[in-house]
């Protein structure tokens, strides 16, 4: 049946044909029953799950070889609209040749993008995301029946779009690396709140316990007490010329390390801070070659300027580096 037979208008031409050709002509559809999974010698496995927000519903099929934990079969029951059904559909089919582990990897975005007719086409209209959210979970109930436990031991992390299946700690990062200030930015960076929009804020399809416009509000919150915090820190810092002998030591020995000690390493030698001392308008540290270094020809000249350089730039201009 065509899409015109069904329904005219903008909204029709949003599902693709592999959507309205799953929804009229399922492949999968149907059960697996005891006696047919003991002749494939495979353990039957059946879960449900329901989305509360529309009501629909899913049974989930798998035949199980408890040898290798590869899904041998598997069939469904979807109660509820046509795009639950083609959703349904291929979640099930995907499932099938894989582990039980790799099944739970599957995701709605991987049901999503295999009822496409082509890659940069949504298959679904925004609105109806939720239905192949619904085929990701009742993947993570079957799994977690098959290996006694709780289905959410799958999650690792909060679902805060649960279309795109972005976490929070991922939207907070994004926020916080590309300076974002609008929830436009958040979805451009992240996807999140490019479907049903339910996760943006209160009143949309579904109730959420968090939404972006919170995520953004308390992250940006965050971002300018970490500015603050860090300016206050930076105010307080002491200068090279006023630490201790003790402090100016372990900053030396941390410019070395981060810059220079690695080459030197690299060649078979290397070098040692001896003493540091004030002299006038300058601070004098004493270093000792070690290894090749020793009586190298560049050990007075281009190592040592390169010492003296390093150190001027990161530490204090008035630094002069004598060899002993």
């Amino acid at each position: 049946m065509a899409k015109g037979d069904l329904i005219s208008g903008s909204i029709w031409d949003e599902y693709s044909d592999v959507v309205v050709d799953r929804m009229n002509n399922p492949r999968n559809l149907g059960e697996i029953t005891e006696e047919q999974a003991e002749e494939m010698g495979a353990e039957l496995i059946v879960a449900d799950f329901g989305a509360e927000s529309c009501g629909d519903a899913v049974r989930l099929y798998w035949a199980v070889d408890k040898k290798t934990d590869k899904i041998l079969e598997a069939k469904f029951k979807s109660f509820g609209c046509g795009t639950a059904i083609a959703s349904s559909d291929v979640m099930t089919e995907l499932c099938v040749g894989k582990t039980v582990d790799e099944a739970v990897k599957i995701t709605n975005i991987d049901v999503e993008k295999a009822m496409r007719d082509n890659p940069d086409t949504p298959a679904v209209p925004p609105q109806k995301m939720h239905c192949s959210v619904m085929a990701y979970d009742v993947i993570k109930k079957a799994a977690g029946i098959y290996k006694g436990v709780d289905a959410e031991s799958f999650e690792n992390e909060y679902i805060v779009c649960e279309c795109a299946r972005v976490s929070l700690d991922t939207i907070k990062e994004v926020i916080k690396l590309n300076d974002l200030k609008t929830i436009e930015e958040i979805t451009d960076y992240t996807k999140a709140g490019a479907f049903c929009k339910s996760c943006i804020e209160p009143g949309g399809h579904e109730d959420r316990d968090i939404y972006l416009v919170d995520i953004l509000r308390e992250t940006r919150a965050e971002m300018e007490a970490d500015k603050i915090k860090n300016a206050t820190d930076s105010s307080h810092e002491v200068a090279f010329a006023q630490m201790t002998i003790v402090q100016k030591l372990k900053e030396v020995e941390k410019v070395i390390d981060e810059n220079i000690r690695e080459m030197l390493v690299m060649d078979g030698g290397n070098v040692e801070i001896l003493d540091i001392k004030e002299n006038g308008g300058h601070i004098d540290i004493y270093i000792k070659y070690l290894g090749a270094c020793v009586g190298c020809a560049s050990a007075n000249t281009g190592t040592l300027f390169a010492i003296e350089d390093i150190l001027k730039k990161k530490l204090d201009e008035n630094i002069r580096v004598l060899p002993l």
